[in-house]
């Protein structure tokens, strides 16, 4: 199965310019509709603590909600992608900074690389997503940012839902509710 190109590349430029409307917005819930009903949406935390949502609207409360609180006022501009027609799938290379600076006047900025990869379902949806990023070095950057005294009220409640374990959709690998991976292994 192929996907016709010109398809694919409007579908890439409608996301990119949802993202952009999320930041701006800070609220990346809309993003939600061009998700399949059924797309899955996941990434890793760590070796045992996975995130995975199921289903359109999951996606809307927790990948895009509750994962995202706190972090409005923040940008993920897309440096670059690799589009396949042949398979549908995307491979978008994203920064994560904030819009507010440090003490010293420099934007926050999530050190490394991050990365979406997606499927695309056709009839502009995609039907999964699942993002790679350094994990510690966000952490890392949230703890900078909690040190220098520029936490929003909005990252303080994530990260006592955190604390309180009130945070959903957090599974380790053994039951996460749909593959890590959601393609099949690649024969040498």
């Amino acid at each position: 199965m192929s996907f016709d190109r010109n398809e694919l590349d409007a579908f890439w430029a409608e996301w990119l310019q949802a993202n952009r409307d999320a930041q701006n917005a800070g609220d990346w819930g809309p993003m939600a509709d061009l998700y399949a009903e059924d797309a899955t949406y996941g990434w890793s935390y760590g070796p045992d603590e996975h995130f995975m949502a199921v289903g359109r609207e999951e996606i809307r409360a927790l990948a895009l909600g509750q994962e995202m609180l706190g972090f409005d006022g923040w940008d993920y501009p897309y440096q670059s992608a690799v589009i396949d027609d042949r398979t549908g799938q995307v491979v978008g290379f994203w920064r994560q900074r904030a819009r507010f600076v440090d003490n010293d006047g420099v934007r926050y900025e999530v050190p490394g690389l991050g990365c979406s990869w997606f499927q695309y379902a056709g009839n502009r949806e995609w039907a999964w997503q699942r993002d790679i990023f350094d994990a510690e070095s966000a952490k890392d950057t949230v703890v900078r940012i909690i040190k220098d005294g520029k936490m929003s009220p909005t990252l303080e409640a994530r990260i006592n839902m955190t604390l309180a374990g009130e945070v959903q959709a957090h599974y380790p690998l053994a039951s996460i509710p749909t593959p890590l991976w959601p393609v099949e292994e690649v024969a040498p």
